[in-house]
């Protein structure tokens, strides 16, 4: 099976020896995104619920460059400094996701590329 590199200047370029993602077949594996501006580098100013909308977007960015859209991500991964932010995490997966939702993990970690307090990895399955 081949793999196909996924790029795009939509999402930060990747600040290592990775690809933004790669396809496989009809599954696309997500590299992990943190908030970082595709246009500056540079890490978003703001709240945890900014942090996560540039996330988000980051991951549209690589989603649309592979051929799909969020509603084909069939797993999440989130990777946050600190629990005590969930809430707001979710609510902002609400705003980019409907149901039926993909499964996810959250997992507290002790600190993340760059300074970041959140960081998302997915896998999507184009039809």
């Amino acid at each position: 099976m081949s793999r196909n590199i996924i790029a795009t200047e939509r999402a930060p370029a990747a600040i290592g020896p990775y690809s933004q993602a790669v396809r496989a077949g009809n599954t696309v594996y997500f590299s992990g995104q943190i908030p970082l501006d595709p246009a500056t580098g540079a890490l978003v100013e703001g709240d945890i619920q900014a942090q996560t909308r540039r996330v988000f977007d980051n991951l549209t960015a690589v989603a649309e460059a592979a051929g799909g859209s969020l509603a084909q991500i069939v797993r999440v991964g989130i990777y946050v400094t600190d629990l005590g932010h969930f809430a707001e995490v979710n609510a902002v997966m609400a705003e980019y996701f409907q149901a039926p939702y993909p499964a996810r993990s959250t997992i507290e970690v002790s600190a993340l590329p760059k300074g970041a307090q959140v960081e998302v990895d997915a896998v999507m399955a184009l039809d």
